[in-house]
Parts: C-alpha cells; sequence; structure tokens
C-alpha cells in the first residue's frame, strides 16, 4: 500500500525493499543506542512482517515494522532519522498506521515505548493511545536494563 500525505513536508510512504537496508540501517545506526542488526532487519524483509518507508524528495526520512495477525496490529519499530524528527515524520508515519489497521479490520494497536522515551510517548498519548502496562527490563542500557511501557489504541 502506497501512501502519499499532502503537507508541508509532503512524504511517500510504501514499502521497504532490500535497497532500503543500507539508509534504513544508517537511520538506525544513527537514533538508538542499541540498534537492530542488519540481520534483524532482513529476517523483517523476509518475513510476515509489515516493513515501510518513508521519504522525501527520493530519501527515506523514516521507516516502521510491524506484524498484522488476525484484528491485532503490533508496531515493532518506528524511527524518524533523528536529522528529520520534529518536524511531523513520525504523527504522520502514526495517522498512517491507524488508517492502515481501520482499513484491514483490526481492533487494537499495541506498541512498547522506553519508559524514558518522554517524546514518543507524548506522541501516543495525543493520538489516544493508553498505556496498559509496563513489561520490566524489557530494554538494553549501558547500565543495565530500562522498562518498557505497553500502550494500546482500541479501534472503534
Amino acid at each position: 500500500m502506497e501512501y502519499d500525505i499532502n503537507s508541508e513536508f509532503a512524504t511517500h510512504i510504501r514499502q521497504m525493499t532490500p535497497f532500503d537496508l543500507p539508509p534504513v540501517m544508517c537511520i538506525e545506526n544513527t537514533a538508538y543506542e542499541f540498534p537492530w542488526t542488519k540481520g534483524i532487519m532482513s529476517d523483517c524483509l523476509n518475513s510476515a512482517y509489515h516493513c515501510y518507508v518513508s521519504e522525501k524528495e527520493g530519501m527515506i526520512q523514516a521507516y516502521m515494522i510491524f506484524s498484522s495477525v488476525l484484528d491485532e496490529v503490533h508496531l515493532l519499530n518506528i524511527c524518524v532519522d533523528p536529522q528529520q524528527q520534529n518536524k511531523g515524520f513520525g504523527t504522520a508515519f502514526m495517522h498512517w498506521l491507524l488508517a492502515y489497521a481501520r482499513t484491514n479490520a483490526a481492533k487494537t494497536i499495541y506498541l512498547e515505548v522506553r519508559a524514558s522515551n518522554q517524546q514518543a510517548i507524548q506522541l501516543y498519548e495525543k493520538l489516544g493511545f493508553n498505556e496498559m502496562g509496563i513489561r520490566a527490563n524489557y530494554y538494553p542500557t549501558k547500565k543495565g536494563k530500562e522498562d518498557a511501557l505497553l500502550f494500546a489504541y482500541e479501534i472503534l
């Protein structure tokens, strides 16, 4: 499913391909202290996961990986290039995911987020996601582990 978002940043959302892995991995490695490996990303592309990129003027600005099983969508990874953050790409991508879920008869979208990632938490709450619980010691840190907050969005 390709999708153009008509806004001031005019982004195009399309399925990720193997050719997108170098720029996606560059974003992943720049954005995260503990990034996914190229092997994990390749496995996602070769499995039943849904992998999409958001690009502007031919440059990948963000990417998203999620699973969709029966009436549930589970957002596994969403990342905006750190140089492009706070420009609306994350919000636009999340709106795209909400539209995808509705179109495909999903009832709930789930995601985990680092407890320390206040910017993402604010975005999810603004979009109508609700905190459902905590996954203790879920994410690695330099000093051990960090909790993940589990969020859900109920589609009406």
